[in-house]
């Protein structure tokens, strides 16, 4: 069979820049299985595979490159998914969207109406996910301008405010017809009031159910919708029949009953119980709200004729120069140029003291300026602020669907046949078994399965725990970037600290130098070694030395590990820990041993300065514990949690910060390599290890921990890699999180037991299994209200999370 190019996905490659590369990405997707043809074109940067089975293959393609250790251009956003009703529309969306071509990865999440998509832009853009979607009833939301999430508010807003109106409606409508079928059912004409009645509530007010279903049907999927439809009009139109030809059944001895008040009540109250889960699923996110919130609409800025002008946020660019007065927030992200004020930071760190700004100071979008005035000139706008990219973060999280979320999508997908399935099963065994009133009992226990079953609550169960949970957790300065790390929090029995900037300050401070002969030139050949070097410390004694002459350098090398070696005025001089100088054979003085002892004993950093004979001086630096991590060790001891410290520092030291910090295992002069393998080494003897971080030189420990937390003040290489961050970089902050994935696990696990426990006593009761026991059968109406009432509780139950300590 001839290939024509439109059967073919062109995968974009990235990090494929030799031909051993190509061939390697060729081989390895030679084995996988459904792809009929593939190359891969090392001048086009791409992979081609036969389009068979596309929607199975490419996810499949994708990961296989990425394991090779190569990349593929992919583009992954967020979207509002519109007019999804219950959990199996999430399953139905991502199934359709799973489908579709150029597609990687797909996660719909009905608690937040979102889909988060991982695609191809190359094989699909938005506007082919939203014809997708819309093809089985649901809309994309793909206006990425700046008034989208306006407009997205508005729209739920009306949804919110349509449906009210058609609850109350039909409420009021099912009234009479409840009052007729229970008191007056003798009265003259009474089915035909009630047909009266009950039509506008199944025909109008209920249509949406029908018009949903209809689409599902169309593309042989069901959800809920189908449930509701089938369930409704299965009785509506039996009791129009039996209205309309009652000698049917007179003929035959029997009854002609009506269910005229059952098909109404059950859609008043199923649309009063989504009313009811509106409302609570918009709670579940006020958190998101909250921080949408803290940015400003309009700001001040200095136009190019000096004069201030107010403006809408949207026209901020960066380099304006913005002005700020006492009591306003602070729209953007820059720095200070000119004035002096103290900014409340407390809503991004979880500090309760305000800030003080001056020349030079950085500000932040969202905090809140007290009584001073000051202007600064703008660095990052837009998305690109904390607080954008904290909202994006949380947005995310939110959208992300924990491990046990997988097995609930696949119950979900095939609940609804289940019970079409159960239903007819229902139906077919009343009529044999039933009697004279079989066929009249069996329609009624069957429209009674149809509205009993809930996939909603099943659906549930886990997203709106998570979003709370999420949510809690960035009120409290802790960003929780996917569900999974939120799970995982729970089982973590041993995390690893990082010493400085976690454990201490992170602000060392020269508290001495001793030189063994102090002369000028000396003390400008280590300024100017240290001015070379990135290292913490360097900066340290840069400041401490701040005026000295800088010499001209001929060569510098830093050692990683040790320290750094320069040529400077045609000598070799060295900076570093003692370590650095032995490797070297370079000799060291009793008076500057015994200086550095002391200083050891102090808990203090020792450096040392030499040339390539002897050490010319020693240098004790300190780095203070901050306040809070005495206590936080003790509280993670309290959870039954080991606490263990590394450092690249001396031993003497390691032991006095453990000793101080209280914490009883830890590691000294260990090279940013050996924490990756010391976590390892941890995860080996079946410890789960949460690694907490701040710098470069901790992202390959971050990477290879189970829970990875990096400081919020620390590097955004640390912040990147890891899933959690601890904006204020308190380390008490910790337990906290750890004890809200437990009650967030806790959470779920409820909702999953009572949604689950629900169905598998509801069904069988409204199917009529006590009938033969005890005469008892229930009642259509009594079953609507118990399954508007299991989504309810669940939501309910999630969102106790919010008051839990």
């Amino acid at each position: 069979m001839e290939i024509t190019d439109q059967e073919l996905l062109h995968i974009p490659l990235e990090g494929v820049e030799s031909e051993h590369c190509a061939m390697i990405v060729d081989n390895g997707l030679k084995d996988l299985e459904g792809i009929t043809f593939h190359k891969v074109e090392l001048n086009n940067n791409r992979a081609i595979i036969n389009e068979t089975k596309a929607f199975n293959i490419l996810p499949k393609a994708v990961k296989r490159i990425r394991d090779l250790g190569y990349e593929v251009a992919t583009v992954k956003k967020n979207f509002p998914v519109l007019n999804m009703t219950c959990a199996s529309c999430a399953v139905s969306a991502q199934t359709i969207l799973e489908s579709t071509k150029g597609v990687v990865s797909v996660s719909v999440n009905y608690a937040n109406n979102s889909a988060s998509v991982e695609y191809i832009p190359t094989l699909v853009g938005p506007k082919e996910l939203q014809t997708a979607l819309r093809s089985i009833g649901y809309d994309l939301m793909i206006d990425e301008t700046e008034t989208a999430h306006d407009t997205l508010e508005e729209l739920h807003s009306k949804k919110f405010r349509r449906l009210k109106l058609r609850t109350l409606g039909a409420i009021l409508l099912s009234l009479p017809v409840v009052v007729i079928g229970m008191f007056f059912m003798d009265m003259p004409y009474a089915n035909y009031i009630m047909w009266a009645f009950s039509t506008p509530v199944v025909v109008w007010l209920g249509k949406d159910f029908f018009i949903n279903a209809w689409k599902q049907a169309k593309h042989r999927s069901a959800n809920m919708d189908t449930l509701v439809a089938l369930s409704t009009g299965i009785a509506y139109l039996f009791s129009v029949f039996n209205t309309l030809f009652s000698d049917f059944w007179h003929s035959r001895g029997l009854h002609a009953h009506v269910y005229f008040e059952a098909a109404s009540v059950v859609i008043g109250f199923i649309l009063l119980g989504k009313l009811l889960e509106e409302k609570a699923k918009g709670n579940t996110s006020s958190a998101l709200k909250k921080l949408i919130g803290l940015q400003p609409k309009t700001v001040t800025v200095l136009n190019k004729a000096g004069e201030s002008e107010e403006i809408p946020i949207i026209q901020v660019r960066i380099g304006d120069t913005i002005v700020v007065k006492p009591g306003e927030k602070i729209a953007v992200d820059g720095r200070v140029i000119s004035g002096t004020s103290f900014v409340d930071e407390s809503m991004l760190s979880g500090e309760p003291l305000a800030v003080e700004k001056k020349e030079g100071s950085e500000v932040f979008a969202g905090t809140i300026n007290q009584k001073g005035s000051f202007r600064f000139q703008t660095e990052k706008v837009g998305d690109a602020t904390m607080l954008g990219q904290i909202i994006k973060m949380v947005q995310d999280a939110q959208g992300s669907k924990a491990p046990v979320q997988k097995l609930v999508d696949k119950i979900a997908g095939i609940f609804v046949p289940v019970v079409l399935g159960i239903s007819i099963l229902t139906l077919i065994l009343w009529v044999i078994l039933g009697g004279e009133n079989g066929w009249t009992q069996g329609i009624l226990s069957l429209v009674t399965v149809l509205v009993i079953a809930c996939p909603c609550a099943l659906g549930l169960a886990t997203p709106t725990a998570i979003m709370v949970g999420v949510g809690k957790g960035a009120e409290n300065g802790i960003l929780i970037k996917d569900a999974e790390s939120l799970e995982l929090g729970r089982k973590v029995n041993a995390v690893v600290l990082d010493k400085t900037g976690t454990i201490t300050e992170g602000k060392p401070q020269v508290t001495g130098i001793h030189w063994l002969n102090d002369n000028p030139s000396s003390q400008s050949i280590l300024y100017t070694m240290e001015k070379q070097s990135e290292h913490p410390l360097a900066e340290s004694v840069v400041e401490y030395l701040q005026g000295k002459e800088s010499l001209p350098v001929q060569h510098f090398e830093s050692i990683t590990g040790f320290g750094a070696k320069a040529e400077i005025a045609g000598n070799t001089y060295y900076v570093g820990n003692k370590g650095l100088l032995e490797q070297n054979r370079i000799i060291v003085s009793e008076e500057l041993v015994a200086t550095a002892k002391t200083w050891l004993g102090e808990a203090k950093t020792v450096i040392f300065f030499a040339d390539t004979r002897k050490a010319l001086a020693v240098i004790a630096v300190s780095d203070e514990i901050k306040e809070t991590s005495v206590e936080a060790v003790r509280q993670l001891k309290q959870l039954g949690i080991e606490v263990y410290m590394l450092t690249g520092d001396n031993a003497q030291t390691a032991k006095a910060i453990a000793e101080k910090a209280g914490i009883d295992h830890y590691q000294a002069e260990v090279l940013p390599a050996d924490k990756s393998a010391f976590v390892k080494q941890l995860q080996g003897t079946g410890k789960v290890v949460a690694m907490v971080g701040d710098g470069i030189n901790d992202s390959n420990a971050l990477t290879q921990a189970d829970v990875s937390i990096a400081m919020g003040k620390g590097s955004d290489i640390a912040m990147d890699v890891a899933r959690m961050v601890i904006i204020s970089s308190d380390l008490t902050k910790i337990p906290v999180a750890f004890h809200l994935s437990r009650q967030t696990v806790s959470a779920i696990r409820q909702n999953l037991f009572w949604a689950f426990i629900y169905n598998i006593i509801g069904i069988p009761i409204a199917a009529g299994v006590l009938y033969p026991v005890n005469g008892f059968l229930l009642n259509p109406m009594i079953a609507g209200a118990a399954m508007a009432l299991s989504s309810l509780s669940v939501v309910s139950n999630s969102l106790l999370l919010k008051f839990r300590k």
